[in-house]
């Protein structure tokens, strides 16, 4: 959740605390796109989009994992403490081994977004460590490549691979949007089930489009590797995550076979 609202943070947090108190074990990989954004205006670099993600540099890298690991992973995990529970930040390199990233364009061609990585493995061994303890993993979403660099990833594509290799039963991705729209201007458009066979018509259509475009391909891909529940929920709704998660209808877009 990329919120600049203290508030709707502090309430996530307070969530993920109610989530440890009752044994559900939540694992939490964060994004930071907005900060990186004004991290990068500051540097005087430009931000450029394609297919939903960030064209990255190796500048661009090093800003990203600056922010993602040394400043908003210390606060949600500060954050978590302070309110009662027991997180541990783990900087992304340490977490994620990934490959440079291979995107294909609507047009079917190969698009170079530069240093942006493809989480090919998930160090599963200090988080499972995490859990047995009760204490919440905090991850931020940068990975080391074969290479030895530093790359960029999408947040929603490495919490889905985190959820795959941890063989997790939920997987939640939060923004600030009510879920899948069918009008994107339309809260009132919600699909409140998304089938994964639906999916490819919904991108040539446009109705999953930019940034969503990564979070949908990696739920269908989570589903399709056995976590049994995947879900897109407003993060600024009051207990998103838990209507979410202990009630049947939830609050978001539920993607499903």
């Amino acid at each position: 959740m990329d919120s600049p609202d203290s508030e709707v943070r502090n309430a996530v947090a307070r969530d993920i605390v109610f989530l440890e108190a009752v044994e559900i074990n939540p694992v939490v990989v964060h994004g930071g796109g907005k900060a990186i954004t004004r991290a990068l205006e500051q540097a005087g670099l430009k931000s450029n989009f394609l297919q939903g993600q960030r064209v990255t540099d190796e500048r661009t890298a090093q800003i990203a994992d600056e922010v993602l690991s040394r400043e908003i992973n210390p606060e949600i995990v500060s954050t978590i403490n302070s309110l009662g529970g027991k997180a541990r930040g783990f900087a992304g390199p340490d977490i994620f081994e990934c490959r440079k990233a291979v995107v294909t364009g609507l047009a079917g061609e190969t698009l170079d977004l530069g240093y942006v990585g493809e989480v090919i493995r998930v160090n599963t061994a200090p988080l499972f460590e995490c859990i047995d303890q009760g204490i919440t993993p905090v991850i931020s979403p940068t990975a080391r490549g074969s290479d030895g660099h530093i790359y960029n990833c999408n947040a929603d594509i490495s919490a889905a691979h985190t959820a795959i290799a941890l063989k997790a039963r939920r997987l939640v991705f939060m923004s600030d949007v009510p879920g899948l729209l069918r009008e994107p201007t339309n809260p009132a458009s919600l699909i409140s089930q998304l089938q994964v066979g639906e999916i490819e018509n919904l991108k040539k259509t446009g109705v999953i489009d930019k940034g969503m475009i990564p979070k949908v391909d990696s739920a269908a891909a989570a589903i399709q590797s056995g976590v049994e529940k995947v879900s897109f929920v407003d993060g600024r709704v009051p207990h998103a995550v838990m209507l979410e998660i202990f009630t049947d209808q939830g609050v978001g877009t539920e993607c499903v076979i």
